[in-house]
């Protein structure tokens, strides 16, 4: 049974949540740079790694997840971390070293654009409406929706639809106005300010709890480890190694939202420290969003869902004032990732519709283009944001289809980068393979027999990547090969690792971005013996 409490803020708490809002969107508008189309859409490419890793910091921590990661911690225990471990640093190290300098040195806008330089235009066309089509009507009006109903807990007299209209616009002024290095530079100040309030509610939520020592002795032994059982229900240790890095993979190395960040970089070895410091920052998500839900289980420990944990936790222990703070470092990872999704979702339909259709646009077309883009988009997704409230599954829903359509997309960019046969006919065959199973899935109500009939879940997309994989090879093999002269600049070779170790020798070890990744890896290492 859930506790009794008054989801209510104190004038004090309202004042630091208005003045919050205010200043972030002035903070914004005051970074923008839409100059060129590579001011608005890349931020200049000047990005300092600081910038860089807070700023993938913040996109990686929604409201949603933010809930999701303590509301785990709660039922199942601290392995829901191993998404920030298998499927984030391992795949981090493998991005900085093998396909991090091709993005960069290629100066593409967008990862379907890259697509396309290795393959063909049908490549890039797919990929790119696939995920304009699932920011806007899943991840934009997913996020406003989880968003609204926190802040309807503390204004109830308000429809919901006026809240999600308002987090629209919140997050959508300084988007449209600024570009990238709006977002970026506000995405600073967010992370900042998300890990101050969730480090304070970790310090109290354990000094209610008893003490460090308190709550490990309280909290059984099982949900104290990462390594569970290949039958577990949350995260089996086979899908450490076969599943994680997968999906990873696609979040981290090949989602436009995260990749633009990368592509902002001012050089690749910014962008390297930027990405190293992101997976850093990882670590201090498990100290202040997981384990307050597993000091939570001695609080509170007959709530009937687990996702209740976060706002019990920040209503019924900060007080006033501190309170504002949480609740607005709360509202901050929601525009954070909304807005960053915004501004990829706008730089997508720019650079890979109109001005593909449009060669001739200028750079202050573009600019002009994305803001467009970007108002439509917002307002489409706060227009559908309502209706997620009557598909219950719609979340469930979004997370399996992922793992249908994520896995052709990896098997595309490896292949694309490690194997020169892969060609288009066989990319293209590998991609609508993965929306098959999508739009199978879809169509027959949330399953796949026998996959989705598997349980975990998360020992369908492994199979899903082989069936891609297996498809790519085929049609490839099977097709006329591409051109090797044309895509050697897209293809990997040894060679390419010894050139670079010239440049590196000249460095110190502290900005030598191999010591740095070994070091991380080292560190990752130590941190699943003590936690196993």
């Amino acid at each position: 049974m859930a506790p009794d409490l008054r989801f209510t803020l104190s004038a004090t708490d309202l004042a630091v949540m208005a003045v919050y809002v205010v200043a972030t969107v002035a903070f914004g508008i005051s970074k923008a740079r839409r100059g060129t189309a590579e001011d608005y859409f890349l931020g200049g490419r000047g990005m300092t790694w600081p910038v860089i890793g807070l700023s993938m910091l913040a996109m990686c921590v929604s409201s949603s997840s933010l809930v999701g990661w303590a509301g785990d911690a709660y039922s199942t225990g601290i392995s829901v971390f191993n998404y920030g471990i298998s499927g984030a640093v391992v795949v981090l190290v493998f991005f900085l070293w093998f396909f991090l300098p091709f993005y960069l040195r290629s100066r593409v806008y967008t990862m379907p654009e890259f697509l396309e330089g290795r393959y063909d235009a049908n490549s890039r066309v797919f990929f790119s409406l696939i995920t304009v089509i699932g920011y806007t009507f899943l991840d934009s009006a997913v996020t406003l929706y989880a968003g609204a109903q926190m802040m309807r807990q503390v204004f109830p007299a308000v429809p919901l639809e006026w809240l999600i209209y308002g987090l629209a616009a919140i997050a959508a002024s300084y988007t449209i106005i600024g570009g990238l290095s709006a977002v970026m530079w506000v995405d600073l100040v967010q992370s900042v300010m998300l890990l101050a309030g969730s480090a304070v509610l970790t310090v109290i939520a354990f000094w209610k709890a008893g003490g460090w020592n308190a709550v490990m002795t309280a909290v059984p032994p099982d949900s104290l480890s990462l390594i569970r059982p290949a039958t577990d229900r949350s995260v089996p240790w086979p899908a450490l190694i076969i599943t994680l890095p997968l999906l990873g993979f696609y979040f981290w190395c090949t989602s436009q939202a995260m990749v633009q960040r990368t592509l902002s970089a001012r050089s690749v070895n910014e962008a390297r420290w930027g990405n190293l410091f992101a997976g850093l920052l990882n670590f201090a998500v498990f100290y202040v969003m997981v384990l307050p839900g597993v000091a939570g289980r001695v609080l509170y420990p007959d709530l009937e869902k687990g996702d209740q944990i976060y706002p019990t936790l920040v209503f019924g222990l900060m007080p006033d004032g501190i309170k504002g703070v949480v609740v607005v470092g709360f509202v901050a990872a929601m525009i954070s990732t909304l807005s960053s999704i915004l501004n990829s979702a706008a730089t997508l339909v720019t650079m890979d519709f109109v001005s593909t259709l449009r060669p001739d646009l200028t750079s202050r077309g573009k600019v002009l283009v994305g803001n467009v883009a970007g108002f439509v988009i917002a307002a489409i997704a706060a227009l559908w944001a309502p209706e997620v409230a009557k598909f219950e599954s719609v979340v469930k829903y979004f997370q399996q289809f992922l793992g249908y359509l994520a896995p052709p997309i990896v098997a595309v960019f490896l292949f694309g980068l490690f194997w020169p046969r892969a060609n288009a006919a066989g990319a293209f065959a590998a991609l609508l393979s993965g929306l098959a199973c999508a739009a199978w899935m879809l169509w027959s109500g949330g399953t796949l027999p026998p996959l989705t009939d598997w349980h975990p879940f998360l020992y369908v997309p492994p199979v899903v990547f082989l069936v891609a994989a297996t498809v790519l090879v085929g049609v490839s093999l099977a097709t006329a090969a591409p051109d090797r002269e044309r895509i050697a600049r897209f293809l990997w070779s040894r060679r390419l690792l010894a050139d670079e170790a010239g440049e590196l020798a000249e460095l110190p070890w502290y900005q030598n971005y191999r010591t740095l990744s070994i070091l991380l890896l080292a560190f990752t290492a130590a941190f699943v013996v003590v936690w196993r």
